[in-house]
């Protein structure tokens, strides 16, 4: 028993560690405080992309990624297809909650269409509210962060050549999703990395093929533009 707590201290010690310290950013000279990151949508966009899973270091394949996402609704839908034009995973979620269609395994899997959406909503959609904190990380970067109405926080992070990194943490303070966006010529999701560094982590690296706005009325419903995938 003594031991069990002992390892449940270090874990909190060691998880606290993990949500770094902001320093704070004063206002500028006409009083102004300092402005955000923002590297997420602002109009309803559909994307393809190119998707390369790895765990434990190594490859575990490649599929495409369909996402419809809509910022102002917070409603989103994915598809994920093989290379050959299979479907193996359908889903919308929204604040309405959550519907899946179709999940061939292994993404059928326990909990995968709820992790995947909220992956999808931590890439495209700013978080919800006003930030807790603004400033600057030790590196000296310009970052805010917000506190989860469900316990956690995100802090999202400017990099250079208008890159961004985006964190979730858990509600003990343990880095749980790390997002690396790179900007190039197509925007702040030509290329997106995904980490998740909890239990058995694994990462994903989707590289952008088409991205398409979508006028409100080509886009009703959760349609995810099946016919339109390549």
């Amino acid at each position: 028993m003594k031991a069990a707590l002992f390892l449940m201290g270090v874990f909190a010690l060691v998880s606290c560690a993990s949500l770094p310290e902001i320093r704070p950013g004063l206002p500028d000279s006409e009083g102004k405080v300092l402005d955000c990151p923002s590297p997420f949508l602002t109009e309803k966009t559909r994307f393809i992309h190119a998707i390369e899973a790895r765990a434990a270091g190594a490859a575990q394949g490649a599929v495409i990624g369909v996402t419809l996402a809509d910022p102002e609704t917070r409603q989103m839908s994915c598809a994920i297809m093989s290379a050959e034009g299979l479907v193996l995973f359908e889903a919308d979620a929204g604040p309405s909650g959550l519907k899946v269609s179709r999940a061939l395994p292994p993404f059928d899997a326990p909990d995968f269409a709820r992790n995947m959406m909220n992956d999808i909503e931590l890439i495209f959609f700013p978080p919800p509210g006003a930030p807790e904190k603004r400033g600057f990380s030790a590196d000296g970067l310009k970052v805010c962060r917000w506190r989860q109405d469900t316990g956690g926080w995100i802090d999202v992070t400017a990099g250079p050549a208008g890159s961004a990194q985006i964190r979730r943490y858990s509600r003990i303070r343990a880095l749980m999703r790390r997002v690396q966006l790179d900007a190039s010529a197509a925007g702040p999701y030509g290329r997106i990395e995904l980490v998740a560094t909890q239990w058995a982590g694994y990462s994903l690296t989707m590289t952008l093929i088409e991205a398409e706005p979508v006028l409100p009325e080509a886009g009703a419903g959760g349609n995810t533009g099946k016919g339109r995938h390549p």
